[in-house]
């Protein structure tokens, strides 16, 4: 299986990145195509892809935030069962974001996620393909060492329509596995700047960041 970096959506290996994305995600998830043009092109983002026999069978986004030492995985997409792509995907992006950090004279200090809840997202099918299963998911995750942030979260909708999006966790994942709290300015300043490519966003996400700046430290559980 290869690893590569897409970095253009004139790049075929995207348009079938594309359709795999519309196979498995709700379609309020999935940014039109021509609207990825500039975060490929963006040095700050990586779009990955695995690659088995020609094929794009998995795919992955994530960012490093240089100033505040934490990276994000947008999303990790397994297109197929019993290929191994998930541990494929979890340990090349890891490799790189360590090599990145490297570069910044730093070691990572953890990447955050968001994850649904099954437990209150249930009618997503995720293209009947069972590794990408919230349940299944959730469950991955918290083996590779995620916890989930100790507040109500609110995921402004990609659609940049002002809906709320709920029913996932945000959640992050420590380097150091002792940290068991992020400083809430650390977790306000990621998600201002996560989102502030997003102009529309709700009222009810707004006042979590207003909710969070009144906080020292959020706590992390476990999932």
């Amino acid at each position: 299986m290869e690893y590569r970096r897409i970095t253009s959506i004139e790049d075929p290996l995207f348009k079938k990145m594309h359709q795999l994305m519309q196979n498995v995600f709700p379609p309020e998830e999935v940014l039109a195509f021509e609207l990825w043009k500039e975060p490929l092109e963006d040095p700050g983002i990586r779009v990955c892809v695995a690659v088995h026999e020609g094929e794009v069978v998995g795919a992955t986004e994530y960012r490093y935030y240089e100033d505040l030492n934490v990276a994000m995985t947008d999303f990790t997409i397994i297109g197929q069962a019993g290929l191994g792509i998930g541990r494929f995907l979890a340990q090349k992006r890891l490799e790189d974001l360590n090599n990145w950090a490297s570069a910044n004279g730093k070691q990572l200090y953890g990447m955050f996620a968001e994850i649904y809840d099954p437990y209150r997202v249930e009618h997503y099918e995720f293209g009947g393909v069972k590794p990408m299963d919230p349940y299944v998911r959730r469950e991955v995750l918290s083996h590779l060492g995620y916890k989930r942030l100790d507040f109500p979260y609110v995921h402004p909708s990609w659609n940049n329509d002002g809906e709320a999006v709920t029913g996932l966790d945000l959640c992050f994942l420590p380097m150091d596995d002792s940290v068991n709290e992020l400083p809430a300015e650390l977790v306000v300043k990621f998600l201002k700047r996560y989102y502030s490519v997003l102009s529309n966003k709700p009222k009810s996400w707004y006042e979590m960041i207003e909710n969070l700046e009144a906080k020292n430290t959020v706590l992390l559980l476990n999932i």
